[in-house]
């Protein structure tokens, strides 16, 4: 286990090393970039700061405060900051968002940091991805209106394109300017209330998420190829 470690290391800053300060590359996105804004603190704070709604938060070791914030806000759900790292087979587990119940925490919430919201209820997800100053919108229902989507069966969900709002349009690429970043795929739970037009909440955004599995992968791949061509011609 050392010496893979040593490896691992070794190709990072290496390998890595190069990768990442390549003289007249286009990167998409450039790793540096990819890091800094992997921080899900950092991207609720700066979709806060562009206008878009986000759910109460609590970051945490402190279990009082948990019961406290669930006495306030509840019902809360938490949700992993990275997820589990890769077991000794190398394969990857997940953590799904779930609903907490607070009186079933105890005092282990204080050997590291955790993430609590208010859960949003909502009526379907919804799927953003930019690339480049283009976007496309997937609404994503499953059966039985999962919390967490990416948790069931993947072939039974229901993808049906969706307008993005042009205000959150524009947020969203203000958001990959001020990380330094060409493409993101951002998560929105989707509210409806009587006659009122729907709710946008801000989840997350992954800055090197997958994309290949929704419906308009192929004018995805066309919009990639743009960015990393454009200029080439002129």
């Amino acid at each position: 286990m050392v010496e893979q470690q040593f490896a691992v290391a070794e190709a990072q800053h290496g390998l890595g090393g190069i990768l990442n300060n390549l003289s007249g590359a286009v990167y998409v996105n450039h790793p540096a970039a990819i890091n800094r804004a992997d921080y899900k603190p950092a991207q609720l704070q700066m979709a806060a700061q562009l206008g878009l709604a986000i759910p109460r938060t609590l970051v945490t070791n402190d279990v009082e405060q948990v019961r406290k914030f669930a006495a306030e806000h509840g019902p809360i759900i938490y949700k992993s900051f990275r997820g589990v790292p890769p077991g000794p087979d190398g394969r990857v587990a997940a953590i799904w968002t779930r609903r907490i119940d607070p009186e079933e925490l105890d005092e282990s919430v204080a050997v590291t940091a955790h993430l609590f919201q208010q859960e949003v209820p909502k009526t379907a997800d919804a799927r953003v991805t930019v690339i480049g100053r283009r976007v496309f919108a997937q609404r994503i229902t499953s059966p039985g209106g999962a919390l967490d989507w990416r948790s069931g069966d993947w072939e039974k969900l229901v993808h049906e394109p969706v307008e993005t709002p042009g205000p959150i349009r524009a947020a969203l690429c203000a958001y990959l300017d001020a990380f330094g970043l060409v493409f993101g795929c951002f998560d929105f739970a989707l509210s409806a209330a009587d006659e009122q037009p729907e709710t946008w909440t801000f989840i997350e955004c992954n800055p090197n998420g997958q994309w290949a599995w929704l419906p308009d992968a192929g004018a995805m791949a066309h919009a990639f190829a743009d960015v990393i061509l454009e200029g080439w011609w002129s």
